[in-house]
């Protein structure tokens, strides 16, 4: 259980460490760019904002994606609590540190993962049984809910372990563009089917996540949630209209492809950025360090 809340301590003080470090950055950061990275009423948002923005996004998008995807193996692999909170630290200090993203936005864009994590995880830590059981209980009247501190144990280590894999995604995700995503799938010859659905399906849900917003905000201002009857019905309309909608998006956008000479491929501009040598160094070493810490500490 010390083990435990040296862990939780450790990721804690990270997390205040870049909120301090980053305070001052974040102030000039939304005051120069809240317009554009921010929440934008009636337009939507999309987390390219985020990726474009990076100080890291002139890397090579083939290093950052096979990164963080080594980073998720092993993460799953080495299942260790120790390995996860370097993993978190390692990842937010790239994203935070490295790329200059806001600490507040950062933890505001895992505040949503985060929640999933606890909400999945909580139905492992309790149990139900008529008698009371394990080292924590509480009746209900019908039944006893329980806990131990072998499943508190359990549950905190499947956190970290969750939450490191989600930051080794969230760095490739928030200093990579989508584009450059698809490029290094192209060159990992994944599918041409898959990867052009992948971006189809992408970029169409900011599309519709726009068009929703925009007649979210035409609704309210004209009274739409004023009340609960209201409010159903304004969003039985909005869904309706959304299928309509979505079907005529899709065929404007076919037909813009075709008269873009789209013959079945969907070609992007692609960047080869150079790779340099302390960059890979320095990879290397961190999954070195990670695999001699689970050596270590298992």
């Amino acid at each position: 259980m010390e083990k435990i809340i040296i862990l939780c301590a450790m990721f804690l003080m990270a997390v205040l460490f870049f909120k301090w470090k980053h305070r001052y950055e974040h102030t000039h950061w939304d005051r120069t760019h809240h317009h554009r990275i921010g929440h934008k009423h009636g337009e939507g948002s999309s987390i390219d904002f985020y990726a474009y923005a990076s100080k890291i996004r002139h890397w090579n998008a083939t290093f950052k994606v096979s990164l963080s995807v080594l980073t998720l193996i092993l993460c799953i692999a080495l299942d260790n609590p120790y390995v996860s909170v370097v993993v978190i630290i390692a990842m937010a200090y790239l994203t935070v540190v490295k790329g200059e993203l806001s600490a507040h936005g950062y933890l505001s864009i895992l505040a949503i993962p985060i929640a999933f994590i606890l909400l999945g995880t909580f139905t492992i830590a309790i149990d139900f049984a008529k008698q009371p059981m394990g080292q924590y209980n509480l009746y209900l009247g019908f039944c006893y809910v329980f806990t131990s501190q072998e499943k508190l144990k359990k549950v905190v280590f499947l956190i970290l372990k969750v939450f490191a894999s989600i930051s080794a995604l969230q760095m490739m995700t928030l200093s990579t563009s989508s584009s450059e995503i698809i490029y290094v799938l192209r060159k990992a010859h994944v599918p041409k089917l898959i990867v052009e659905l992948m971006s189809l399906i992408y970029r169409y849900i900011f599309i519709l996540m726009d068009v929703y917003t925009k007649m979210k905000n035409s609704a309210e201002s004209r009274q739409g949630y004023c009340d609960f009857k209201t409010s159903c019905y304004t969003f039985g309309s909005i869904a309706s209209n959304m299928l309509v909608i979505s079907l005529k998006k899709a065929n404007a956008y076919y037909d813009a492809m075709e008269a873009r000479c789209y013959d079945g491929d969907l070609i992007f501009l692609e960047e080869d950025k150079k790779v340099e040598t302390i960059q890979i160094a320095t990879a290397a070493t961190f999954i070195i360090f990670l695999i001699l810490l689970w050596v270590f500490t298992r």
